[in-house]
């Protein structure tokens, strides 16, 4: 059991959990971004663009609830116990998704051309000077081939 304990602390030491938290924070914040954004943001133009449709409220009753329908909303609807297929909804959470995709895209695309970038300027960088000790060995050693050098 002690292992497992100890496995756990170097764990959390490299700070692989405390990184993993603040991913998990700035992700449900992100989400809640979202959210908004498409909520309050792009479907209202949208829906007003398609002759004032409000996404939230587009479903389609499958049984009816007490009392009978029809529902000026669906929350009218869900409150009646009326059995709904939320179209509106669902097409909310597909444009969530997609910013979200086209989001972490561009992160993660961004991230792959910095790496690339720092990976060529280590490739690319000059290896350095020979230090005043190998330059001086260098020189006796070529005087001391050239010495030894049979001469013609």
């Amino acid at each position: 059991m002690s292992s497992i304990l100890k496995e756990f602390r170097d764990f959390a030491i490299k700070g692989n959990m405390l990184d993993l938290a603040i991913g998990v924070i700035i992700g449900g914040v992100f989400g809640a971004i979202v959210s908004s954004l498409v909520q309050d943001i792009l479907m209202p133009p949208i829906g007003l663009a398609l002759g004032g449709v409000d996404f939230t409220n587009m479903f389609v009753t499958l049984r009816d609830g007490t009392p009978p329908g029809p529902y000026v909303s669906l929350a009218a609807a869900q409150a009646a116990g009326a059995v709904t297929l939320n179209i509106g909804l669902f097409l909310n959470a597909v444009v969530k998704f997609a910013i979200v995709a086209v989001a972490l895209f561009v992160v993660v695309k961004g991230i792959n051309k910095m790496r690339a970038i720092a990976e060529g300027e280590k490739k690319a960088a000059p290896p350095p000077p020979p230090s005043s000790e190998v330059v001086l060995l260098t020189e006796i050693r070529d005087l001391l081939a050239a010495k030894a050098a049979p001469k013609p």
